[in-house]
């Protein structure tokens, strides 16, 4: 029997690498193009998953490639922490400027959002002296040991692996289906039955959760977090790894709340795929840790600092914030309207482009794991790629570039219809 050139490198996949490498595709990536991609085969797909968060100015971005050919050519490492370049500085300067308020800042560039949180904490105990850690129920902050220890989600990210990081505490997330009264009466309980906040050196949240499922967190909760670490002395971190750089409407998530973190934590759409990415905050807590302290092999490497820049330069001149906004207003206007037909749809909601749509089980109150996968099934089949989300898998998420083409947008809410009528069938 003859296979396809995806069968057969399925085949090669499962005979060569681990099966804790969760993959989605049956398909293998041959070349991609702004929203677009294309397999082994020559098979057309539209991607509404963008490498999860990370392609907000599209595949193969031609400002992005230019920049890094140009670098290219210069060098491509030399290790920041031994012969540094201003390259580096330049980014820094701008994240500094770019993130919220005015106040002095200063940025540390590193390789991963895991390692960025995980340095956010290092900053953060550094600055205190102290150990403990609050995140939510629901949270994704990495897979790293520490990044998952507060990551809020067992399954796939915790289950097996412990024991994790000790002094990390998870308290509800107030979102939209959650009680503030409630949140606060259990970080009260946490500071009497747990550890008293004294002791307790940050608060890490997501403005946006994003494999928790999309869940916005509440403008009074970010009011109250501000509030809660400003009688205490504690760290407040947003991680904004998957919610920045347009994706939300504004450049920042924490621009929609009028609050200002501590420390923020950047990457995905940070260097348009190359992996980088950023903790920025306040200086005088980022200059908490000695030298050496902080850094890494291939941190900040100037290849992913080159297109970083040229990212940022097409955020500005093609309005990618504010056009990522209408983008998102159409789309959520198009499951609104899919409502009537699908009456398994329990909610539509996000910010801006970071768009999901929720799906209970029709008559009851009950998550439906499966009409979602049968969603994203039936989306896949008509070449539209998405990803699923939330601690009970029924959440579908779009993260689709930003500068995705009027004509490629709307043929992917004609498969988004079709895919979501296909999979009542």
């Amino acid at each position: 029997m003859n296979h396809s050139k995806n069968e057969q490198l399925m085949a090669r996949k499962a005979a060569a690498t681990p099966r804790g490498v969760g993959v989605m595709g049956t398909f293998f990536a041959e070349r991609a193009d702004n929203a677009e991609l294309w397999d082994v085969e020559g098979r057309r797909y539209i991607d509404f998953a963008g490498g999860i968060a990370v392609m907000n100015t599209g595949h193969g971005n031609p400002k992005v490639v230019a920049a890094v050919a140009e670098q290219l050519k210069r060098f491509t490492h030399t290790c920041y922490q031994v012969v540094p370049y201003e390259s580096y500085i330049a980014l820094a300067e701008k994240l500094n400027v770019m993130t919220p308020g005015t106040h002095a800042k200063k940025t540390a560039l590193f390789s991963t959002g895991a390692e960025a949180i995980e340095n956010a904490i290092k900053i953060a105990r550094s600055y205190t002296k102290r150990s403990g850690v609050i995140a939510f129920s629901g949270a994704f902050h990495g897979r790293s040991l520490f990044a998952v220890s507060l990551t809020g989600k067992v399954q796939p990210y915790k289950a097996g692996f412990g024991p994790f990081a000790p002094e990390v505490y998870h308290v509800p997330f107030p979102c939209h289906c959650t009680n503030l009264a409630e949140v606060k009466k259990a970080v009260q309980h946490l500071f009497k039955a747990d550890i008293e906040p004294s002791r307790v050196a940050a608060i890490v949240f997501e403005p946006v959760q994003g494999e928790g499922g999309f869940n916005v967190i509440q403008q009074e909760a970010v009011v109250w977090l501000r509030a809660l670490c400003d009688e205490h002395g504690i760290v407040l971190i947003a991680d904004e790894i998957q919610t920045g750089f347009g994706r939300t409407g504004k450049m920042f998530a924490m621009e929609h709340f009028g609050v200002t973190p501590d420390l923020m934590t950047i990457a995905k759409s940070l260097a348009g795929g190359l992996p980088l990415s950023a903790v920025t905050g306040r200086a005088e807590i980022m200059d908490a840790p000695a030298p050496g302290g902080l850094g890494g092999t291939y941190a900040g490497n100037p290849l992913a600092i080159s297109a970083a820049h040229a990212v940022i330069d097409v955020m500005r001149d093609e309005r990618l914030p504010e056009r990522g906004q209408m983008l998102g207003d159409r789309l959520k206007a198009v499951l609104e309207s899919l409502r009537a037909e699908v009456p398994q749809i329990a909610d539509v909601r996000g910010l801006g482009a970071m768009v999901a749509v929720e799906f209970n089980r029709v008559g009851a109150n009950t998550p439906d794991a499966d009409f979602t996968k049968k969603v994203q099934a039936e989306a896949l089949k008509r070449g539209l790629i998405l990803l699923t989300c939330g601690v009970n898998a029924n959440v579908v998420r779009f993260l689709f570039p930003l500068t995705v083409s009027e004509p490629v947008f709307e043929e992917a809410m004609e498969m988004l219809r079709a895919g979501m009528r296909a999979a009542l069938a």
